[in-house]
């Protein structure tokens, strides 16, 4: 039998472990040009540097929600932590372009094992207010880190090499691996059904295709090829971009896998998903909330450290201490929530976040130009991370809140999939803002001096592609150009965090939908009793 404070030990090694991959997904974007210059890998690796991770991770987290249910989800999380481990070490290591992206894949697979096993244990082991207390870490963990990446990538890619962004994961590994041996309990859903395999490849095709299209639109064309695909010596034969097959096979994935999921329900067999838990409301409406919610949180992180470096001149530190301003927001929130999340409803919390996202961003996007100054960016970014840090919490306990805990796996293995889907789109849909309009701006400003239209495309095709690495080169070919290429780059940053803005005034919107009446209790239901007496009984 463990202490009593064990669960509380067990929580902070929780955190840590989602620290790792939130912490990962975030420091590539300081060290991408680092990775460029001694790699010397193409604007297309870039691209997929940052996004073969995500692409995979939101693909199999459903997956692996249900399978951490089944086998037991510390068991899980220790195999998740273990192959990022590994998978980071073989990152650090790589000579090429397309051995880092290969290994970021398999650092996404380790990656999409850790985050739902991390939910599923938090909502079998804690109950009550420990429970508002554990999910107020946890998802302040997510909003701080998110900031911590770039600072700490920053360090090490200033300070050491780029290699050390990646390796730094393997001493964190080791600790949170003997962490959870030590006090977190393990847990599984009783039962020897066997897992739905064919559900679970319908689910990754579906996703993974969902995923790749909004991510890869921008690149290849909405509708016509703008840019041909080939593999090998096969090239793309239609003028009709791969996109809409892509997400054809999304939607045929998706129709296969529901259609397959209710056949096996009926005939009483085990589903990668409980469809009668969208018959929940607060697990139906969380989610769609949830999804809307990223679909605008994530866009500011994916624009700011490119025009903070590229624009202001900052260093990969530098860029990191302005976007530090956000992990102490989020901090600061986690205590709001731990001490007020029984007293005020939880939906309440959320919109109170979601709230002061918007306002931030707002506050970033007004303030935003070639000369801003760093401390009006941080300002804007603390009350954007105070709204992280209230609503990611709140928001995962109102979709988990009614589900039983036999099921948490694959109810968090859904939400987080929500969640990642939200944030890839935001990637696709914020991105794509953000480079047309700083292609747009520029070239208008190009326009009102005497550049020949062959010199205004390579220019443009420049800043663009590079995602504004080639802007610092500028300086010495032309003052004039670089100024402009500097003004159109706070431009499409400014334009992107107005509509991160909007996304996130729509998830504010979704929240309407959700039960806002204050706990009635502290304690859990009878029916959340008589779900947890699958559970392994709490230290």
């Amino acid at each position: 039998m463990k202490s009593p404070r064990a669960k509380w030990y067990g929580l902070i090694v929780i955190s840590l472990a989602v620290s790792l991959i939130i912490v990962d997904s975030t420091i590539v974007n300081v060290a991408i040009p680092s990775i460029v210059d001694d790699l010397g890998i193409s604007s297309t690796q870039v691209q997929w540097v940052q996004e073969s991770y995500t692409l995979v991770f939101a693909a199999l987290l459903l997956m692996f929600g249900t399978i951490a249910d089944r086998i037991g989800r510390r068991r899980l999380l220790v195999i998740g932590v273990t192959i990022f481990g590994a998978s980071s070490v073989l990152a650090a290591l790589a000579w090429t372009g397309d051995l880092l992206i290969g290994f970021r894949v398999l650092q996404g697979v380790g990656g999409a094992m850790i985050l739902p096993s991390t939910l599923s244990i938090i909502n079998a082991t804690f109950r009550g207010r420990d429970r508002a207390i554990a999910f107020a870490v946890w998802g302040s963990t997510i909003g701080g880190m998110a900031a911590v990446g770039p600072v700490l990538g920053g360090w090490l890619t200033t300070y050491f090499s780029w290699r050390w962004a990646f390796g730094i994961n393997v001493p964190f590994g080791i600790v949170i691996i003997i962490g959870l041996y030590l006090w977190a309990l393990e847990s599984r859903e009783k039962g020897t059904q066997r897992i739905d395999l064919v559900g679970a490849a319908l689910s990754v095709i579906a996703s993974g295709a969902l995923v790749f299209g909004l991510i890869e639109g921008r690149t290849y064309g909405w509708w016509l090829a703008d840019t041909v695909p080939d593999i090998g010596s096969w090239t793309w034969p239609f003028d009709l971009s791969p996109i809409p097959v892509v997400f054809l096979i999304a939607l045929l994935g998706l129709i296969g896998f529901i259609a397959w999921g209710v056949h096996r329900e009926r005939a009483g067999k085990s589903t990668m998903l409980a469809f009668g838990l969208f018959s929940i409301a607060s697990f139906r409406n969380g989610n769609i909330a949830a999804m809307i919610v990223s679909l605008g949180e994530y866009g500011i992180i994916l624009s700011l450290p490119l025009w903070l470096q590229n624009v202001l001149g900052y260093d990969a530190l530098q860029t990191g201490y302005v976007i530090l301003a956000l992990a102490i927001g989020s901090f600061v929130a986690s205590g709001f929530a731990g001490s007020f999340g029984n007293r005020i409803s939880p939906v309440w919390i959320v919109r109170m976040g979601i709230l002061a996202e918007i306002v931030g961003i707002v506050i970033v996007g007004l303030v935003i130009s070639s000369d801003t100054r760093w401390w009006l960016i941080a300002i804007g970014l603390f009350v954007y991370g105070f709204g992280i840090g209230l609503a990611t919490a709140q928001l995962t306990g109102v979709v988990l809140k009614d589900v039983p805990v036999e099921q948490s796996g694959q109810g968090s293995g859904t939400q987080s999939t929500s969640r990642q889907i939200g944030s890839a789109l935001g990637i696709a849909v914020l991105g794509t803002i953000l480079f047309s309009s700083v292609g747009t701006s520029l070239e208008a400003r190009l326009a009102e001096n005497p550049v020949p239209e062959s010199v205004k495309s390579q220019i443009v095709d420049a800043v663009v592609d590079s995602a504004g690495n080639a802007i610092p080169g500028l300086e010495k070919r032309d003052a004039t150009i670089y100024a402009a290429a500097r003004d159109a780059f706070s431009d499409g940053t400014r334009f992107s965090a107005f509509a991160a803005a909007g996304f996130l005034a729509f998830g504010l919107l979704a929240t309407l939908r959700l039960d806002s009446r204050r706990p009635e209790s502290a304690e859990p239901s009878a029916s959340s009793e008589l779900a947890a007496s699958a559970a392994p009984p709490a230290p």
